[in-house]
């Protein structure tokens, strides 16, 4: 048996041989693979920790410092420019916590620009949290301005902003250029382009759903300009006879062409003695002006307008608010 079995290995092929070699170096390689792959796994696993235990520390970080601290810094405020955390919400609608703090930032680059900084006495936080207020305020409003919008089929287009930026930077007829508007926007509201046209958005938003919400005002601008095609363009007549549907005001002589006034002044100066303008939605957004000429200059207009308020839009938002409807993550005392 021995002699045949000895023959039977003497017997093997150079491939059988081969292998049977390659078994034997696999066998010894596995020794170490082994282990090296648990090591690697080992690696993997407490990456994976270490990064969740630091996202979770700057999560918690991140959310003490938005809601209880109510830090407005650059990183936190550019940090919700990324993440999209919200700050309120109005009838279902998250309000964005960027647009709060843009707001906010502009409104107080802008009030330490005129004033100086601000300290950290009792009257520097109260001007603080009033300009607070009014930030989420409006950061409210633009939310619930783009719930309606969806409702009412009203969009706003990058040509409209396009349109709405150019206005802007020839407000009171002087033609501006890009680069020095710029750095009025940077210099006194501590605006980028981008932000500055992210607030021409928004509000051109919450103007557009104002006058497609407001079937009164609507009607009572009809109601304008029937009246002045009829009288010749008294402004005066048509305030009149409308009553207190509408306002009416003369500036009483030539004023500066760049008076910030929603936009009346700007437009008188697109006019000549005794025109007057069609209706134009406010720079504000609140309502709609008529405007006629009476004289200018090179600098200054004299005219007269009359105003249609919009005031369905902040019915609806006080409505909101008596219901309950809009809450709020962070205390402003």
């Amino acid at each position: 048996m021995k002699l045949l079995k000895r023959k039977k290995v003497e017997n093997k092929t150079d491939l059988e041989k081969v292998e049977e070699r390659r078994e034997e170096v696999l066998a010894q390689g596995r020794k170490f693979k082994y282990p090296l792959q648990y090591t690697k796994h080992r690696i993997v696993v407490n990456t994976v920790l270490i990064a969740f235990i630091i996202m979770a520390f700057v999560a918690v970080g991140g959310w003490l410092a938005l809601y209880k601290f109510q830090m407005t810094d650059e990183i936190l405020y550019r940090a919700t420019t990324i993440i999209p955390v919200s700050v309120a919400e109005v009838d279902g609608e998250k309000v964005r916590f960027s647009d709060y703090l843009m707001l906010y930032r502009s409104s107080l680059s802008s009030i330490e620009q005129q004033a100086g900084k601000l300290g950290n006495d009792v009257d520097a936080d109260y001007v603080r949290t009033k300009y607070k207020r009014a930030a989420l305020d409006n950061a409210e409003q633009y939310a619930y301005a783009a719930k309606l919008a969806r409702e009412n089929d009203v969009t706003v287009t990058d040509e409209d902003v396009a349109v709405e930026f150019e206005r802007h930077r020839q407000v009171g007829g002087i033609d501006r250029n890009e680069e020095g508007f710029l750095k009025i926007l940077r210099d006194n509201f501590g605006l980028s382009k981008s932000e500055y046209e992210r607030m021409l958005h928004l509000n051109l938003l919450r103007a557009k759903v104002m006058a497609k919400i407001d079937d009164e005002a609507n009607a009572t601008a009809d109601q304008v300009e029937k009246i002045l095609a009829e009288n010749g363009g008294n402004l005066k007549g048509a305030y009149e006879k409308l009553g207190g549907k509408v306002t009416y005001e003369e500036t009483g002589g030539l004023v500066d062409s760049r008076n910030i006034d929603g936009g009346r002044a700007s437009e008188a100066t697109k006019l000549e003695a005794g025109q007057q303008s069609g209706r134009f939605i406010s720079i504000n957004g609140d309502g709609y002006y008529f405007v006629k000429l009476i004289a200018k200059t090179n600098t200054e207009v004299n005219f007269v307008s009359i105003f249609v308020p919009f005031n369905k839009f902040d019915q609806l938002f006080a409505e909101l608010k008596e219901n309950g409807k809009i809450s709020e993550a962070i205390t402003l005392e």
